[in-house]
């Protein structure tokens, strides 16, 4: 008889499936990998926004238990900060670069109408299948968007350097730490290049500055006041039309991403996930909800963790209980929060430089895996006007309506694929 639950078979040797463990040492020390691997990315995320990161990381544990259980433990994940958020959420919030989001509610409100149309789409699925989502967002759609999020973010990336020249050397460095530790970096090191050029840039900034006196230095007097122990801190949020309409479209986005992952680990584990697509659109979404309740970041799946379960060929879906259990821990210390605070704007801006520009060139990677032909008119004309909306920030105002770059070079490029029909001859 099928339990909701799988009964995890203990392994010692060998890989490791989603229903299978580690005996739980090796389970607990494997959680905690995880939780290294998508910290970077977590922690950066909500900064570029101006949320607290601290939170974010607690939401973050919360969105993967969520996961676990609405998936029914089966398909193995970590739900971390979303990228796709924060071109959408500095415009709805007019967010300045740099402290505290003093609009954070008017975000959160968008983030939960993003989870409530990540649901929906998700029990679609669930009732229909996928076939219909690959068939409105193909891979020169899905590319083209992925794309866009990543040119409009480039101006955030370059704001973020240019207060000085210590600040851009600071941020350049900062660029080529990450760069060397993933081009270079072997074993543990080299699947955490955020984390450790982050470390890199944070010294060099605290040499430049709190040593030889270049910049602002480094204020640490927030960490020794920091409690311990603590309650993350919550907000709650605002519901407004506006920016509701303009956080909303990334759903789809999210579609698209958790897609991706999806297959990536059938591929990886070969078992057939397609059944529980929908679940996992549901649940990303419903992590999503919850998190935009408390003043977390929107969540989706993590391609970092993924790294980490390619590398190990560990896939128990156990091992992402314990990432948790982690990040919950991590979310009740205040002082781990002041400490995250403390990361320099330039050495944000550095990392934000190249994940800003790895999230435009993952778009040119689906179209290279997926062998999309650009000879073709239709091909070369959706992805050509998406990118353009979106590196551009072409905002849409309708009314009250408002649809910001993203929202436009998304709904620009589904709608131009559908209405681009190529003759019988040419396609």
């Amino acid at each position: 008889m099928r339990t909701f639950f799988p009964r995890w078979t203990l392994k010692t040797t060998g890989d490791v499936a989603p229903d299978e463990r580690l005996p739980w040492p090796q389970t607990t020390v494997m959680g905690i990998q995880h939780v290294v691997a998508m910290f970077g990315s977590t922690a950066l995320a909500p900064i570029l926004m101006g949320f607290d990161p601290n939170t974010s990381v607690f939401f973050s544990g919360i969105g993967t238990l969520i996961f676990f259980v609405l998936t029914a433990g089966r398909l193995p994940s970590y739900l971390g900060s979303s990228f796709a958020f924060i071109a959408v959420v500095i415009a709805a919030t007019g967010y300045a670069g740099s402290g505290p989001n003093p609009n954070i509610g008017i975000a959160l409100g968008g983030i939960i109408a993003a989870g409530v149309a990540y649901v929906l789409i998700g029990a679609l699925v669930q009732g229909f299948g996928t076939a219909w989502i690959e068939r409105l967002m193909p891979p020169v759609v899905t590319g083209a968007i992925v794309a866009a999020i990543g040119l409009n973010l480039a101006p955030v990336a370059v704001k973020n350097l240019s207060a000085s020249s210590f600040d851009a050397v600071t941020g350049l460095a900062t660029a080529l730490a990450v760069g060397l530790v993933a081009v270079n970096g072997r074993g543990a090191i080299g699947r955490l290049p955020i984390l450790i050029g982050a470390l890199a840039g944070y010294v060099v900034y605290f040499l430049g500055a709190n040593v030889f006196g270049w910049g602002k230095p480094i204020d640490f007097t927030g960490i020794g006041q920091a409690a311990w122990f603590g309650w993350p801190h919550f907000t709650a949020p605002v519901f407004s039309a506006s920016a509701m309409a303009l956080i909303a479209p990334i759903a789809v986005i999210l579609v698209a991403e958790n897609l991706g992952h999806v297959k990536a680990l059938a591929a990886m584990t070969g078992r057939d996930f397609d059944p529980l697509m929908g679940r996992a659109f549901m649940a990303d979404g419903v992590a999503t909800i919850v998190s935009g309740l408390g003043g977390g970041t929107g969540v989706t799946t993590y391609a970092e963790n993924m790294g980490v379960m390619a590398v190990t060929r560990i896939y128990s879906t156990l091992v992402f209980v314990v990432a948790a259990g982690v990040a919950l821990l991590l979310g009740f210390s205040p002082k781990f929060g002041a400490l995250i605070l403390t990361l320099p704007v330039p050495v944000i801006g550095g990392l934000a430089l190249v994940v800003f520009g790895l999230i435009a060139a993952t778009g040119g990677r689906i179209w290279v895996l997926n062998r999309v032909d650009f000879s073709r008119p239709r091909n070369l004309i959706v992805a050509g006007v998406a990118l353009t909306a979106g590196a551009g920030d072409l905002t849409l105002r309708l009314g009250s309506f408002t649809l910001g770059g993203i929202g436009t070079a998304t709904f620009g490029a589904i709608l131009l694929y559908q209405v681009l029909r190529e003759r019988a001859a040419d396609a």
